[in-house]
């Protein structure tokens, strides 16, 4: 039996590993991307979406043949699901100390461009063809953000014409 090295990548009891949790999250962004349901996907390799959302949340590990079924699905190479890992690794340490810190690094911010609600909205907007309505809606999203004094939109300078002078 081959002795495991210092800095083995190790499950511990009742949680993913952290390979299996990167892994996992690639499907899943990809599986967003592509617009693709759970069971859709689940379908396509063979596996009900139950046993899918375990291994999108890192919980079931992928087997090898089932990660190449998964990348023929979703059309990437199969080395797709690992870009980014060494990254992930390297920042381990730093998120430990940063656990200790009042403020998050950058790595640690939850991208909201990951979130599901932004690429409904993204898929949503991109449905539709004309692109005057597409400019009219980021003309009231960005109206609304304006009523929101928190809103980063307010350190932004305005795009466009300047506002009319009054007399």
């Amino acid at each position: 039996m081959a002795a495991k090295s210092k800095n083995a990548v190790r499950r511990t009891k009742g949680k993913p590993s952290e390979v299996d949790l990167h892994v996992g999250g690639r499907v899943k962004e990809r599986r967003m991307e592509l617009g693709m349901s759970q069971q859709e996907l689940g379908r396509l390799i063979g596996i009900t979406f139950q046993q899918l959302q375990k291994n999108e949340r890192g919980f079931n590990r992928l087997s090898a043949s089932r990660l190449y079924e998964t990348a023929r699905a979703l059309d990437v190479p199969v080395g797709y699901f690992f870009e980014g890992l060494s990254q992930e690794f390297d920042g381990a340490r730093r998120k430990a100390i940063a656990a200790t810190v009042t403020h998050p690094l950058p790595s640690q911010v939850e991208d909201p461009a990951q979130k599901r609600e932004t690429l409904d909205m993204v898929n949503a907007y991109y449905s539709i063809k004309d692109r005057k309505v597409r400019q009219q809606i980021v003309g009231t999203m960005r109206a609304l953000a304006r009523t929101d004094g928190e809103s980063p939109i307010h350190d932004r300078p305005r795009r466009g014409r300047p506002p009319k002078k009054s007399r």
